[in-house]
């Protein structure tokens, strides 16, 4: 199975869904689809849409994904990475009215750079990147939250 995860942010990512829709139909995805929509208004026949799931559900879902196909939120990127998942991230861009502003390339940029996943640029046929998943072998994931707490902690302490 394939999970899709477009968040709670208030405006719509039918960008994604289009290009992932028509993989699907073009034979590129044979898996099933289940999509946590959010606020996107789509219709599909080819894939099980949903607006929300409660934390647990989605938890489930994360772990019976075989790719998880995410926006650049932080917190659906994390949740995968956590439980070992191969992750394409597509960052929901300004320009399209999807997102405030464009933090979230940067953000899929510095996983990317980790080498903990991929990314999918509008400049590219999403064929091409789950083509590339198949191959991909993420780092595993080091929240360095430990560090942060550390530095924290020395600083807090520093006399």
């Amino acid at each position: 199975m394939i999970l899709v995860v477009l968040g709670t942010h208030e405006l719509p990512f039918t960008r994604m869904l289009k290009e992932i829709e028509k993989c699907k139909q073009n034979g590129i995805v044979e898996d099933d689809i289940f999509v946590q929509l959010g606020h996107t208004p789509f219709h599909s026949e080819v894939m099980n849409l949903v607006k929300f799931v409660s934390y647990e559900e989605m938890d489930r879902l994360y772990d019976k994904a075989r790719l998880i196909l995410t926006h650049g939120g932080t917190g659906s990127i994390i949740s995968g990475l956590k439980k070992g998942k191969k992750i394409i991230a597509a960052a929901r861009l300004k320009k399209y009215g999807e997102h405030n502003d464009d933090h979230q390339l940067e953000l899929i940029n510095q996983f990317v750079n980790a080498n903990y996943i991929l990314e999918w640029r509008e400049e590219e046929p999403l064929a091409d990147v789950i083509r590339e998943v198949e191959d991909f072998t993420p780092e595993p994931f080091q929240s360095g939250k430990e560090e942060m707490v550390r530095l924290l902690r020395d600083f807090i302490e520093k006399d």
